[in-house]
């Protein structure tokens, strides 16, 4: 949450500049182009953070209908960017943000029970894990915790505890996740015959409820 807060100081720094750097309050006197990039970069900060469905979104939506020349809407926009970044300090949205997390899985895990359900117990097992890697991803950056090093990506056994020291999940769960990404690494790699359909079923339904349980 700390990383999104800071996304949006850093836009909101940059308006008070060309605020000061102005003499009118629209910074009509300000290049085109300048205003453009920082409105462009603040929308996609606001639908990225808060969801395309957002009353932040929503507004911004309202805005342009008004006038597609985005620019001449400076000053509404950050004040939108402001209105965000106020919400997510004070924690109002950090419930918004994990539902749609948990929507977005949910539907990876959809598709990974039907091919399940079908008889693609491999498919199903990478699908399945490879949401899982994703959420223990999401989960990192909520506890501050470094998904890269090196500029390489830190690997999902390593995040899984680190998470765990954490204290964003009991060390039951941590374990639990272990054997989930053996077996996605297992169909991963085309070692098909290590493991049975059987506990394909079980690592998808174990997935949704850690998911479930514990939100990002």
């Amino acid at each position: 949450m700390e990383k999104l807060i800071e996304q949006l100081d850093a836009l909101l720094s940059k308006y008070a500049d060309m605020q000061k750097a102005s003499d009118h309050k629209d910074l009509s006197d300000l290049p085109k182009s300048e205003r453009q990039s920082l409105v462009t970069r603040s929308l996609a900060a606001i639908h990225r953070i808060s969801g395309s469905k957002s009353t932040y979104s929503i507004e911004i939506d309202r805005i342009q209908k008004d006038s597609p020349q985005l620019f001449r809407h400076t000053s509404s926009i950050m004040g939108i960017t402001q209105a965000l970044r106020d919400d997510l300090k004070d924690g109002y949205i950090k419930s918004l943000v994990e539902i749609v997390h948990a929507d977005i899985f949910a539907d990876f895990l959809d598709m990974a029970y039907h091919l399940h359900s079908s008889g693609y117990k491999d498919a199903a097992a990478v699908i399945a894990g490879s949401t899982l890697e994703s959420h223990i991803k999401e989960l990192s950056v909520k506890y501050d915790i470094n998904i890269e090093s090196n500029g390489k990506p830190v690997k999902a056994d390593k995040l899984n505890s680190d998470l765990a020291k954490a204290e964003a999940y009991s060390k039951l769960d941590q374990k639990n996740i272990t054997a989930w990404l053996d077996l996605r690494n297992k169909a991963a790699h085309g070692k098909y015959n290590e493991y049975a359909i059987e506990q394909v079923g079980l690592l998808i339904s174990g997935i949704r409820d850690f998911i479930g349980r514990v939100p990002a």
